[in-house]
Formats: structure tokens, C-alpha cells, sequence
């Protein structure tokens, strides 16, 4: 709830996302569906809440299940009216294939299947010994339901911010004569924490403010993308987060901007998340609305 300036960042900024909330509506009691990883994107992409949908924390890559094929996502409603559809990024609601998003409504998808940390390296950098680490494979980045690459050291993560970003631009690019949908659920700032060099030393804050100012040169890439194509004024533009700081990791975990606790617990700071909507053909400027939001309500407001 912290971790962007117009609710008290400090250490790093963030002009992009402060611009976007100056030119459009800050939610103050937004909330994510639940305070942490796969509920919490369960309930953002089908409108359920994610127990009702048997998704109940995070699933790992031992988990042979994922989002049931009978639920509706964001995705297959608006590609049923005509929407170009994608996803660059975490997905996280299943890894095997009949679980991606392409099983989902997403024409196109490039990311991650989990979180960044499933995988057999520590923060330090090095191979995890033990059973329990054995049975986690390297990082899969997945295009369409293909594996293309695996991760296997904390530098090969420094790419994925921008990776996403330019995906999304390009998908922006051509298909712009459309109406269309991207999905970008940046695998940062989870940790391990990645960053290009572009960013990297740019805070006062350190490693996780690096990751916060990349992640705002993103939303802004993305913005720019929409200006480009003369597409931003009726383009609904979104941002938010699924879930509160994770604690445990100190300065690396993000900020709760005062409220008590952060991820995985219910209290405000594990599931209070920044949210800002720009949608200059429908929103007007500089709004703040201070009542109740939650993910489930982006799936009915969008139908």
C-alpha cells in the first residue's frame, strides 16, 4: 500500500504511477481478494471469491491442480465480444498446460507459471540442498504452453520486468485496430528480487526501490504505448497489486504504508492495495474515492 508515491513512497519514485493517479481515480480502501499469490489472482480474473473456487493460497510446482476450466475468466468473457487478448507475466494458477492461460481465454502469453522464488536457488545465489529442494525444477519461462528457457541463476531474473514490458508493448502495437485486453502481473517486487542495469543503484532506498522505479518506467511504457497508437482516451488502464509486503524479507518486501501486518495475513496491511483507474473517456482526473473496492468487482464492472 506504501510502495508508490502518492501514498508515501520514500526512498524512491515514482512519477509515472503519480501521474496516472493525478490524471485519473486513487482508491484508498481497495482490496485484494485475498493476501496472497494464487487466491488472490483466482478472484481478480473470475469475479469469484477464490475459496468458492477451491484456490485458497499459493500453488507450487509439486501442485497438480489449477483454475477449473468450467470458470469464467476476464479473458474468455471479452474474447467472446471480439477482444484480442494477453498475458506477460506471473499467472500462477496452475502450471500444467491444461491450466495456462492459453486454456483460458489469453490469445497470447509469456511468463512465469509461479512465483519467482519456486525454485531451487536461495537468495544468497546459491543451489538449496536438501529433498525438499530437489523436487523444485529451475524457473520455466513459458511462451504460449512451451517452456522456451529455464532460469537458473538470481542474474537471469534482472530481464523479466522489461521482458514483460515490451511484450505488452508490442501486443499493444498490433493489435490497437482492436479492442483488446492485457494482463501485466509483474514477478516483481516478490522476492528474489531482479532488476536491469538500467535501474540498478538508481534508488536511495536500494534493491527494492530499483524494482519499484522499473516497475513504474513500465506502467509509463505501457501509457505511452497507448498515446502512440491513439488508443488512450478510451483505454481502460489499470493499476494494482495482489497482495500486502512481504515482512519477512525486511527492506526487500515493500511497505504497508503504516497499516498494521502485510502478505498472507487478513489484516489491512496484507490485503489493502494500491489501486488507480485512468479512463479519460469515463473516469474524471484527480479523483480519490474512499469507499469499499476489492479485485472480484474488476470481472462484473468490465461486463
Amino acid at each position: 500500500y506504501g510502495d508508490i508515491g502518492t501514498q508515501g513512497a520514500t526512498g524512491w519514485t515514482t512519477p509515472h504511477l503519480d501521474k496516472m493517479a493525478a490524471e485519473g481515480m486513487r482508491f484508498t480502501n481497495f482490496y485484494s481478494a485475498q493476501p496472497v499469490c494464487s487466491a488472490s489472482r483466482a478472484g481478480l480474473l473470475t469475479g469469484c471469491y477464490p475459496n468458492r473456487i477451491g484456490i485458497s493460497g499459493a500453488l507450487f510446482p509439486h501442485n497438480e491442480v489449477g483454475l477449473n476450466s468450467k470458470e469464467t475468466t476476464i479473458a474468455e468473457m471479452l474474447k467472446e465480444k471480439g477482444y484480442k487478448t494477453g498475458i506477460f507475466g506471473k499467472w500462477h494458477l496452475g502450471h500444467h498446460k491444461e491450466f495456462l492461460p492459453l486454456q483460458h481465454g489469453f490469445d497470447e502469453y509469456v511468463g512465469l507459471p509461479y512465483s519467482n522464488d519456486m525454485w531451487p536457488i536461495g537468495v544468497d545465489g546459491k543451489r538449496r540442498e536438501g529433498e525438499k529442494w530437489d523436487a523444485y525444477p529451475d524457473l520455466p519461462l513459458i511462451e504460449g504452453n512451451e517452456t522456451v528457457e529455464y532460469i537458473t541463476t538470481l542474474e537471469g531474473q534482472d530481464k523479466l520486468t522489461t521482458l514483460y514490458t515490451e511484450k505488452a508493448v508490442d501486443f499493444i502495437n498490433r493489435n490497437s485496430d482492436h479492442p483488446f485486453f492485457v494482463y501485466v502481473p509483474h514477478s516483481m517486487g516478490h522476492i528474489p528480487l531482479g532488476v536491469s542495469d538500467k535501474f540498478r543503484g538508481k534508488s536511495e532506498q536500494g534493491f527494492y526501490g530499483d524494482v519499484m522505479m522499473e516497475i513504474d518506467w513500465s506502467v509509463g511504457e505501457i501509457e505511452k504505448a497507448l498515446q502512440a497508437n491513439g488508443v488512450a482516451e478510451n483505454t481502460v488502464f489499470i493499476f494494482t497489486t495482489d497482495n500486502g509486503p512481504w515482512l519477512n524479507f525486511g527492506n526487500h518486501g515493500g511497505s504497508a504504508g503504516g497499516l498494521r501486518e502485510g502478505k498472507t495475513t487478513s489484516w489491512e496491511g496484507g490485503q489493502r492495495v494500491p489501486f488507480i483507474i485512468k479512463w479519460p473517456a469515463g473516469t474524471p482526473a484527480g479523483m480519490i474515492c474512499n469507499k469499499l473496492g476489492c479485485a472480484v468487482d474488476l470481472l462484473p464492472s468490465f461486463a
